[in-house]
Order: C-alpha cells, then structure tokens, then sequence
C-alpha cells in the first residue's frame, strides 16, 4: 500500500527515497526497472514517489520501465505511469483512475448504550463527515468537491505520460480496472512481459541486476508496534480484496 505511514509493507515517498536515490546514481546505470505491486492508497504520497522518479529520470538521463506484478492500480498505476513504459503479465490487474473514500457511521451507536459525546469546534465544518452523527447532505457535497479536484489531478498525470497511447473510443478514468490484453488494447500499458527477458532484449544478454528494496528503520524492525500493524493489516486486506487479491 502506499501511505504516509512508513511502516512495514507500506510505500512512502521518505521511505522509497533513498531506494530510489540508489536506484539511479550507484554505478551509472543505463536503465531502472521498477518492480510494482501496490493496490494504491495516499494521491499525495503517489504524487510525491512518482515525481521523484521522473525527477531522477531526467536529472540522471535514464530511462525507466515499469514492470507490474500482481496489481498496480489506483495510486499504483500512478507510480506505473510515472516509468517511460508499462509491462505486465497476462494476469495483471491496472487502472483503477478514480478515488475512493470508504467508511462507517454509526449516528445511533452512543445512544442506544446512553453515552453522550461532546464535540466542540470553533468552525462549523470542523467535524465533516463525524461517523457518530447522520450524514449531512452538504458534507458529502464538500467531499465529492474534494474527490472531483483530487481525480482530475490523477487524470492529467495519465494523459501527461501516456497521452499519445491512450485509447479515444472509451472513457479510462471511471475507477474500471483492466487485466492483461485489456490494459494493452487501452493504451493504459506497453505490453505483456517480464522484467529479465524484457530488460535483456533492451539491453543484451550480459546487463548485470542490481536490486533496491525499501528497509524498515532497524527500531521498527526490533520492536514492532503490534497495534499498529494489526490495524494496518486489516486496511491492506481490504485494499487487496477490491481487486480479488
């Protein structure tokens, strides 16, 4: 997933920097090959990692391929877009352009077991969309402006980097995910294939390997927050089950 919380399993743009920083300055490159499998999460930190890719790109001159494994939608398909070009296997789940806000309310909880919440802000809209009262037609009205706005920017990202392959005969940005063939007769990607004979056919025979992967800080390693990661693996289950992962 990718979230501002730079725990264990999670994508962030302080998290992935210095992975990237490596990535593309150790040993003069000629090429990166991003290994992506996120269901998406935080715009913002998409927004963030796939600048810093095309920062470096340009910066270092190198060019950047993207390879999608089981899925790379939503905010993962940002990071995908961000590469020069897409591959994935047949089986491969991409798009999801849209955003999604999910949660619970629960207006009748606190007074069926006779408990009173005070709430008290300076700023009507302070408490939009407070799970412990009804639904206010205004608040969602406020937060389908905010979605809109956050949408249009995933859309204008797509168009900037893939806009010339985008198919013209169907609308891509309704949140629809496509599999395999599917992203590949859209435009959403570059074709079916794998990193290793991809990377060789572009390349040759003889290009050397040299992975980067993300390192959780050596304290979160030696004490884990289990609070935390229990509550943070029950939202990545349910990022995952939306594509049937």
């Amino acid at each position: 997933m990718i979230s501002a919380n730079g725990s264990r399993g999670v994508l962030s743009a302080a998290g992935v920097a210095p992975m990237l920083n490596q990535a593309f300055k150790r040993g003069r490159p000629v090429a990166v090959a991003l290994a992506i499998n996120s269901p998406g999460g935080s715009p913002v930190q998409s927004s963030l990692i796939g600048a810093q890719i095309r920062r470096l790109a340009e910066e270092k001159r190198v060019p950047v391929h993207a390879f999608v494994e089981d899925v790379a939608a939503s905010g993962g398909y940002w990071l995908a877009a961000s590469a020069d070009d897409i591959w994935v296997d047949s089986s491969s789940i991409t798009g999801s352009i849209g955003v999604i806000s999910a949660g619970f309310g629960f207006p009748e909880l606190l007074a069926r077991y006779g408990i009173e919440r005070r709430v008290h802000t300076a700023g009507e809209d302070k408490s939009i969309l407070d799970p412990f009262r009804p639904e206010r037609a205004e608040d969602i009205e406020r937060l389908k402006s905010i979605q809109a706005r956050v949408h249009s920017s995933f859309i204008d990202h797509v168009r900037a980097r893939r806009g010339h392959k985008l198919a013209t005969d169907r609308d891509l940005f309704t949140g629809e995910i496509f599999v395999g063939e599917e992203a590949v007769s859209a435009g959403l990607v570059d074709g079916i294939d794998h990193l290793v004979p991809r990377m060789k056919a572009l390349y040759g025979d003889k290009i050397v390997f040299r992975p980067f992967r993300q390192r959780r800080p050596l304290f979160q390693r030696l004490v884990p927050n289990v609070l935390e990661a229990g509550l943070q693996g029950v939202e990545e289950r349910v990022a995952w089950a939306r594509f049937g992962l």
